[in-house]
């Protein structure tokens, strides 16, 4: 008896070892010694080129599953079976990210896309991909810049991710439990692969452009909702229109604007990119009332670009959404829904352009770019890290590395955020709660968008990492009483690195605007 308590001693011994081992194999630097720290200062005005591409990053799932009831609406489990064009198939399921672990996709409604923007003033090549994803972790963007090949002459590529909550998990916290990770390797390989050919392709195309910029700062506050205090917005939209100096072709343009796109809601099984996809339909396309068109599109290769989405802006199912045409009404979500939104942001957006504020074709581009090092406090991240399920390693002890940018293009400004940030550290309006854990005032002061240069601010959400919602410290409320009178704490907390994010995210970003401003 004692040999066999000995025996299992050893095995339990053996097998915490092993454990111990394998999450800190899961918690190494993958890229140590990594470091993105650029600063460009232009001069002299150029000539600006600009390139655009979009290259599908869609993954391949069945058309639907089946169950002995033939339910297309069924969710599946482990030994079922889909159709495909012989009737037989096997589960190997592609996890919807956003809302709820085991939600396998049942099909694709629309592609995801891997979009790419370049400009170009002669000396300095910038390459802005916005990719259809949940999120894309900053191990997986150095991969990806790893990989671009040098011809493409790139100086600093950023990748950010739209948001939406209907694609395929790029994170690994949406598999099939809160405990397993929900990317398949093969499928990242893939989307690896599509953002580097979208930036070639992009690079390729390149041409003798001029920019027209317009914004409408207005037009879609009906279109999303705060669903957390204080009611801070990042309404505004945002356009830039590439056009060929040569032709007057339209080369491509962005749409930017702060709001989760999750207006399909936690119901959907189909992969899609949610409202963005109508977006950028119509504004190249058109946008039609059934088979009438009521506004002609523009062509080229349409970007949408999140912003401040932090708070919680979204289009949630209280949030009622009128088609712009017929007049009828949506609240549940649908891809009814999400094409009236859709429909209502490009025709804000096409309008808009025909008015631009400004219109440039000689600037020059100042960049900035600096590598942060965040503490993890948030212990679920930590387990998660630790367990392999969020597939990132550290940089030191519960430490991550991320990244902040911010560059200048004639009279545009960008500030990219590494997450989900509260549109008042971007726009003003952190309140300092009396129920508030941490009893200080507000620390994120001035506004991001305060101290950004140019009549066109545009903040870009979700670049070169998703590290959660970016919560301003004097709003931080996990202890009892809560704020606002609420019985229970807002949602928020739980999904942030931590107290200490915001305030350090804001130095730096006041430090790098003060120094790209020349201050």
């Amino acid at each position: 008896m004692k040999k066999v308590v000995k025996i299992i001693g050893m095995v339990l011994a053996v097998s915490l070892v092993g454990l111990i081992v394998w999450m800190l194999t899961n918690l190494k630097d993958r890229h140590p010694g990594y470091s993105a720290d650029l600063k460009v200062t232009g001069t002299s005005p150029g000539g600006l080129k600009a390139g655009f591409a979009a290259v599908p990053i869609t993954p391949e799932v069945p058309d639907r599953w089946v169950d002995k009831n033939d339910d297309a609406k069924y969710k599946p489990k482990d030994g079922d079976t889909f159709i495909d064009g012989n009737g037989n198939g096997k589960f190997d399921p592609v996890w919807i990210a956003g809302f709820s672990n085991s939600k396998p996709a049942n099909g694709v409604h629309d592609d995801t896309w891997a979009r790419t923007m370049i400009i170009d003033d002669g000396t300095t090549r910038l390459a802005v991909v916005i990719i259809d994803a949940i999120g894309f972790m900053h191990d997986d963007v150095v991969d990806v810049r790893k990989m671009i090949p040098a011809e493409a002459g790139i100086t600093y590529t950023l990748i950010a991710s739209t948001h939406t909550h209907e694609s395929a998990d790029l994170l690994g916290l949406w598999g099939k439990s809160p405990l397993k990770r929900g990317i398949n390797p093969d499928y990242m390989t893939f989307v690896k692969k599509q953002i580097v050919k979208s930036v070639v392709e992009a690079s390729e195309s390149l041409r003798p452009a001029r920019l027209e910029i317009s914004q409408d700062l207005t037009g879609a506050i009906p279109l999303v909702k705060d669903t957390r205090k204080p009611e801070v917005f990042d309404s505004g939209l945002r356009m830039i229109k590439a056009v060929d100096k040569e032709n007057d072709q339209v080369l491509g343009t962005v749409v930017a604007w702060g709001n989760h796109p999750e207006t399909l809601w936690s119901r959907n099984l189909l992969i899609s990119s949610d409202f963005p996809h109508f977006v950028r339909d119509g504004v190249e396309n058109g946008v039609y009332n059934g088979e009438t068109l009521m506004k002609s599109g523009v062509g080229g290769v349409c970007v949408y670009m999140n912003g401040a989405l932090g708070g919680l802006m979204c289009t949630h199912p209280s949030l009622a959404v009128k088609d712009p045409f017929t007049g009828e009404e949506f609240k549940e979500g649908s891809f009814e829904k999400a094409a009236a939104e859709g429909k209502q942001l490009s025709m804000l957006a096409l309008n808009a352009m025909e008015q631009p504020g400004a219109v440039i074709d000689l600037a020059n581009i100042s960049l900035l770019v600096r590598t942060i090092s965040l503490p993890i406090d948030n212990n679920l991240f930590k387990l998660a890290t630790a367990l392999g399920v969020m597939d990132r390693g550290t940089s030191g002890w519960m430490k991550m590395r991320s990244e902040l940018s911010a560059f200048c293009i004639g009279p545009m400004s960008f500030v990219s955020i590494p997450g989900e940030i509260y549109p008042e550290i971007v726009n003003g309006g952190v309140d300092a709660l009396p129920e508030g854990d941490l009893g200080v005032q507000a620390v994120e002061v001035p506004p991001i968008r305060e101290m950004m240069a140019g009549d066109f601010k545009f903040i870009i959400g979700l670049a070169n990492d998703e590290i959660g919602y970016i919560i301003p410290k004097s709003q931080w409320d996990v202890k009892a009483p809560f704020a606002y009178g609420r019985e229970k704490a807002q949602y928020g907390e739980g999904n942030s690195l931590g107290k200490e994010t915001a305030p350090l995210l804001h130095r730096h970003i006041q430090e790098m605007l003060n120094e790209l401003n020349g201050n």
